[in-house]
């Protein structure tokens, strides 16, 4: 399994095989995939997931601009 998060939104995704993930929430055609381990993920709280979406997007913003 893999995580994707959405670049735009920061909603968070599991999946196993597809390479091509889109995001449910917002409609953005490619999410991206985290370096994020399945186990990991699986362990952690839905605040946790949220604070790791906000500190992804954070950094990942701040390097775009």
């Amino acid at each position: 399994m893999k995580i994707y998060i959405c670049p735009d939104c920061g909603w968070i995704r599991m999946v196993s095989r597809r390479k091509e993930v889109e995001c449910f929430k917002c409609g953005r055609p490619q999410m991206r995939l985290t370096n994020l381990e399945f186990g990991k993920y699986t362990n952690m709280s839905e605040k946790e997931r949220q604070d790791y979406a906000d500190a992804w997007l954070y950094i990942h913003r701040k390097k775009e601009k």
